[in-house]
């Protein structure tokens, strides 16, 4: 969230150089043993932007280019070897294994970090909480005003992201199925699809009718966050770093970074850097949940 102004500015940077590292050889030149391209999931661009900025000043002779596009864009990538790592906010379907397999080439998962998936309303929106039915019946076109929950009599605007999108498969899984492997409903056909973690939150700072939901580590001061309960007899719960490491939070997953089986040792070590503290401590500062303890002997 705090670095989502200066992406476009750090991508143009880091691209340019490698670039640069490219035109010196090429990729079987000793400057290509350096370079890492990492593409996919918008969730997590940010965060990889802010480590690709801090790996520079550990190790200066590696050079990083960070793009998003999707969990699918960096997967693709993935299945494709076009990409080193491919950043993903779910995990990867068993179709795309295949077609990696089928390529000559093994996935092997790292979780990287968590992630609290936060339902938004506009700040004018008097509703405060929902369970996780409320919110599946929302987004199936089931119900329509935000009367039927008590609000005011509004029409209720349904925003998710893109279909390419690991946050877009999560929630449809997790919240639109409630989780049921067999159920096959989907979102309602009036849904505004938006391309990008910041449009979803600019749409619902804009609009009073709007519900939409986004990483937590992109909640701005502008939307309202809902307490989620997992049944309407169970806590309603708001999202949090702690809420989600205790379990409380019913919307929350694991974040992904995927390499294959034989990467180079410059990608091991900066996956190995990104599990220290003090990487993880930048999962905290940008409103993720790490996967370590970064508080431990402070």
């Amino acid at each position: 969230m705090k670095f989502a102004a200066r992406t476009v500015v750090v991508i143009t940077l880091l691209t340019i150089l490698a670039a640069c590292g490219s035109a010196s050889g090429g990729s079987n030149s000793p400057s290509a043993s350096t370079y890492i391209q990492n593409k996919g999931s918008d969730t997590i661009v940010n965060l990889a932007l802010a480590w690709a900025e801090a790996y520079q000043t550990v190790k200066p002779d590696v050079r990083i280019s960070v793009t998003g596009g999707g969990s699918g864009t960096g997967l693709t990538a993935l299945i494709s070897g076009t990409v080193d790592i491919a950043n993903a906010s779910r995990k990867i379907k068993a179709e795309e294994i295949q077609a990696a397999e089928a390529n000559g080439i093994e996935p092997v998962e790292h979780v990287i970090a968590r992630d609290a998936i936060a339902v938004i309303v506009n700040p004018e929106n008097p509703i405060g909480e929902l369970s996780l039915e409320q919110i599946a019946r929302i987004y199936r076109g089931e119900v329509n005003n935000w009367s039927e929950l008590g609000g005011e009599d509004r029409p209720i605007v349904r925003l998710s992201r893109e279909t390419n999108s690991g946050t877009h498969v999560y929630f449809l899984e997790e919240v639109v199925r409630l989780g049921d492997k067999e159920n096959k409903e989907i979102f309602s056909a009036d849904t505004l699809l938006l391309p990008s973690s910041e449009g979803i939150i600019a749409e619902v700072s804009d609009n009073p009718n709007a519900i939409g939901y986004d990483g937590l580590g992109y909640v701005t001061p502008e939307v309202k966050m809902l307490a989620v309960a997992r049944t309407a007899d169970q806590p309603y719960v708001l999202p949090s770093v702690e809420s989600v490491n205790n379990g409380q939070y019913p919307i929350s997953r694991d974040l992904y970074m995927y390499t294959q089986t034989g990467a180079p040792q410059s990608v091991l070590d900066y996956l190995s850097w990104i599990l220290s503290p003090n990487a993880q401590q930048i999962v905290t500062d940008l409103g993720f949940v790490p996967v370590l303890n970064t508080t431990a002997g402070k």
